[in-house]
């Protein structure tokens, strides 16, 4: 088993982008993570590319885009410890690890820093869209939505990931908007109540993410009709495989999910190493 360790996106496209976007859907992270890279590549922050290789062939992938964990999606358990040396020597700092649950745990053990678990999710796909019957109409959000959606962007951000790296939201959403991300806004008597958002289709694949309804609106089935409509926008521009990831501690937004529609597929955890 050999590994590659790519200098630049364009070389790790021109191996492994084909054999990632033949599973689009194990693979959501990865092409979305590597799809806003090429379009804001940092320089100060290139991510880690690396490819393994057996015989020749091509068996799997992992990739950071700082300053998010290393994906694990598409590593064979067999190239682990190759993995793990090889980013010992390229990427020291890196904070943590996601992936499916048993290489993401396998990966964490085998880094040798005491871990803990920080978000266990489960991926699902949508099978047959049934929106729900609730009050209110959806609109998509344009440039001027930009401020409050940056705010609910911050406030889901900070209830769903309060570890996470703090980034600029509203050039974060100007900037998805421009790449043609879809934006739905659920609205209530004329007032914006919930919001979801979709990247545009890469393979075919869309992945939802993510999805806010503000505290003083939970419970009347917002999160859902707007979850069908951002969906429903992603259908309607190609895309035959949409997916989403649902906390596991919350027992009610993966109850909402599969009663519009989706179906799991795995369950994928996320450690970071123990300051």
């Amino acid at each position: 088993m050999d590994a590659v360790v790519h200098p630049d996106q364009a070389s790790f496209d021109a191996i492994a982008h084909d054999r990632l976007a033949a599973d689009p859907v194990r693979n959501t992270v990865a092409l979305t993570s590597l799809h806003w890279a090429r379009r804001h590549p940092d320089p100060n922050r290139p991510p880690t590319l690396i490819t393994f290789h057996d015989r020749g062939e091509l068996v799997g992938s992992v990739i950071r885009t700082p300053p998010w964990v290393v994906q694990t999606a598409d590593l064979p358990l067999e190239a682990l410890e190759l993995a793990v040396d090889r980013l010992r020597e390229v990427d020291p700092d890196l904070p943590g690890v996601t992936g499916p649950s048993e290489k993401s745990e396998a990966f964490a053990t085998a880094w040798g820093r005491p871990f803990r678990v920080t978000m266990s999710t489960r991926l699902y796909r949508l099978g047959t869209l049934a929106p729900p019957a609730v009050a209110g109409s959806g609109r998509m959000a344009t440039e001027d939505d930009v401020p409050l959606l940056a705010a609910w962007r911050e406030a889901f951000a900070r209830e769903a990931s309060p570890n996470a790296p703090v980034q600029p939201a509203e050039e974060i959403m100007r900037s998805s908007l421009r790449l043609g991300n879809g934006h739905a806004v659920w609205e209530a008597g004329g007032t914006p109540v919930a919001w979801a958002a979709a990247s545009a289709p890469i393979a075919g694949m869309t992945r939802v993410a993510p999805v806010y309804t503000p505290p003083g609106h939970r419970r009347h089935g917002y999160g859902a009709a707007v979850t069908a409509m951002i969906t429903q926008w992603a259908t309607d521009r190609g895309a035959t495989a949409v997916v989403l990831f649902a906390d596991l501690a919350n027992p009610t937004s993966n109850s909402i999910y599969q009663r519009i529609g989706y179906a799991p597929v795995e369950d994928w955890t996320e450690h970071t190493w123990k300051r």
